[in-house]
């Protein structure tokens, strides 16, 4: 071998290996990335179902009209719309799971030719 087939021979190498790293590192980054995005979709689910239970209590008519509760929805409700700014995040995953839901469960019309 000559010293320049032995200099791309390496170059080769190093550079099939940094390609392996760089797709392990890209796989790695991908599944945080929907780890995250799933968390934060839930999280707003949370909020949005807080939101929503605070304001049934404070249309009780027990506590109608008291100022702890109005504050506290308030503060849900202004919660939740900051948790907006997020969907893009979170909208990968559910954009996902409406793709899987579909294929998972087959139409009312599919089930009635099956019978």
């Amino acid at each position: 071998m000559t010293r320049l087939e032995i200099i791309l021979s390496c170059i080769l190498s190093l550079s099939v290996v940094f390609n392996i790293g760089v797709f392990i590192y890209a796989r790695a980054a991908i599944a945080r990335l929907l780890f995250v995005s799933e968390e934060l979709g839930d999280l707003n689910q949370m909020v949005n179902s807080f939101a929503k239970h605070v304001k049934a209590v404070y249309e009780l008519d027990a506590f109608y009209g008291d100022t702890t509760l109005k504050h506290l929805l308030n503060h849900a409700v202004s919660f939740g719309e900051q948790m907006e700014t997020f969907e893009f995040i979170y909208s990968i995953t559910e954009e996902k799971q409406e793709e899987d839901d579909d294929t998972d469960y087959p139409d009312d019309e599919e089930e009635e030719e099956v019978s």
